[in-house]
């Protein structure tokens, strides 16, 4: 529930989520902290802010929130990759779409019949 409220837009949440929201941030300032956090990746994914990544790794790395470190961490081995798909408008989502599907098709096929056949299904599909 919590984290459904931290993964929505503020202006999504009712008044009563808000509240709610408002109450656990006060009693855990964890969840205060992730959820800035959070609203912050949201806001360079959506805006294509993808210089502003060093910002938040700093602050991450600043704050006590250890899992997160796990993160900034292997954000990190691949840094220029990440700003560059935080901020270019290109992505590889028609690929990716053609793999998947080729995975399912091979999935189904899976112990019944040789390549010909696969090969047959992915062209004409």
């Amino acid at each position: 529930m919590v984290a459904g409220w931290i993964l929505r837009r503020p202006e999504a949440l009712t008044e009563s989520e808000q509240l709610q929201l408002r109450n656990v941030c006060t009693n855990c300032p964890e969840i205060a902290a992730l959820t800035r956090y959070v609203r912050f990746v949201a806001t360079m994914l959506t805006e294509r802010q993808g210089e502003r990544l060093p910002d938040w790794l700093d602050a991450v790395r600043q704050d006590d929130l250890r899992r997160l470190h796990t993160l900034t961490a292997g954000l990190e081995r691949d840094r220029d990759a990440v700003i560059a798909g935080l901020t270019l408008p290109w992505n590889s989502g028609v690929v990716e779409g053609h793999v998947n599907r080729i995975k399912i098709l091979k999935r189904q096929m899976f112990g019944r019949a040789g390549f010909q056949l696969l090969r047959k299904r992915v062209l004409l599909a």
